[in-house]
């Protein structure tokens, strides 16, 4: 971790006043214009609070030189706000969450986490592997959802800083132990964050394991590009899919890829999230709105588009780009105005959207589905990039 001088002497105070030990680095003597890009990078970490065993949570926060800012905390890898401008270049908090610790403990619905060991849902919490059955933590109805019980969004991830040219970020990282949640194997997973100068949040997962097992790791931040002022059902969404994987009635994929054309969930070109989504279509019924896999049209291992999400009135613009082949679009059905969020704005019905780039669901009870098995020697390794801009 190099810096700028001044850079280092400001965290490395906060960082002391929060228990952390950080390396010290000779400062760059050029003054070229990247230079003075980069000192105007800036990171602030400071205590969070603690978990009830004791562990202290520390609560990072990212800037850019354009003051786009995020704050990330190490409870759960999550995502606490992401500051962006409208077109009238005011700044608005765009991720929905809650100002404490003790909230998002007592009850999140995965608000800005890191879901694992593996996102979304694995049908009747279990799976076949190399011969042996696994059982799982069941949580949702009979099947497994976002890693169980207890999974990586409910955790204390190790937190280091990290500085680089044009972007600044936090790099986390969780050991989930041989028989976690019922999964096999010891899996070493990390996480950064890298607020950079081109105005992303990009999302760098790897992870590798001395037993085989089935890893979906993926961010479930709720988005809501009005800052959480009304519902997100006047956003226009492009999703860059052609098919989409149909669901049972407890969401679990069948298994087919079916194309979307004709339907509600043809967003191939931009549409308003709320133009179809009361229609009557037995795949909105099962889902109460859209709580779907879309399957990305990729043509090879590289990143792509996967999403575009504007909203008029702020002119606010959210592009998702990913390695990943599949992305799951939530339209917020199940929030209901029981949670009060940051600035005791109550969430209401459809207050946010998710955008959980992702191998499929259900991927290890799926065996014509892109393989999600991580075995040892192999490495886990997937970006994601979500862009903001205005228009």
């Amino acid at each position: 971790m190099c810096g700028i001088k001044s850079q280092q002497v400001v965290l490395a105070a906060v960082a002391a006043a929060a228990g952390m030990v950080l390396c010290s680095c000779s400062p760059m003597q050029s003054r070229t214009a990247a230079d003075q890009a980069t000192r105007q990078l800036d990171i602030k970490v400071k205590p969070f609070g603690e978990t009830s065993d004791g562990q202290q949570v520390r609560l990072y926060t990212l800037r850019n030189v354009n003051g786009l800012s995020a704050e990330i905390m190490t409870y759960g890898a999550i995502v606490v706000t992401l500051k962006t401008p409208d077109r009238k270049g005011k700044m608005d908090d765009i991720v929905l969450g809650y100002d404490n610790l003790a909230d998002y403990v007592k009850n999140s619905p995965y608000f800005g986490a890191i879901v694992g060991r593996y996102g979304n849902r694995i049908g009747q919490g279990k799976f076949t592997l190399d011969g042996v059955e696994y059982k799982l933590a069941v949580n949702n109805g009979e099947n497994h959802l976002h890693g169980g019980l207890k999974g990586f969004d409910k955790v204390v991830w190790s937190d280091e800083p990290v500085w680089k040219a044009n972007a600044v970020g936090v790099k986390l990282s969780y050991v989930s132990k041989d028989g976690e949640e019922g999964y096999p194997g010891n899996l070493n997973a990390t996480v950064t964050y890298l607020l950079t100068n081109a105005n992303e949040l990009r999302i760098e997962y790897q992870a590798t394991t001395d037993k085989a097992t089935p890893v979906n790791l993926t961010h479930h931040g709720y988005f809501n590009l009005t800052g959480a002022q009304r519902d997100i059902l006047d956003h226009a969404l492009a999703l860059n899919a052609d098919k989409f994987t149909p669901v049972d009635k407890g969401l679990i994929p069948t298994g087919e890829l079916v194309a979307v054309k004709g339907t509600p969930m043809d967003f191939t070109r931009p549409t308003p999230i709320g133009a179809r989504i009361g229609n009557e279509f037995e795949q909105l019924k099962f889902g109460g709105g859209y709580d779907h896999n879309w399957v990305l049209n990729k043509g090879g291992r590289g990143m792509i588009t996967a999403a575009r999400l504007y909203e008029p009135t702020t002119g606010r613009l959210m592009e998702v780009r990913t390695t990943e082949p599949g992305i799951q679009f939530y339209s917020g059905n199940f929030l209901d105005g029981t949670i009060t969020g940051k600035g005791v704005v109550v969430y209401k019905h459809r207050w946010g959207l998710c955008l959980e780039t992702q191998h499929y669901p259900d991927s290890p009870n799926k065996p014509n589905f892109p393989s999600t098995i991580l075995r040892p020697g192999e490495k886990y390794e997937t970006t994601t990039i979500y862009r903001f801009s205005t228009k």
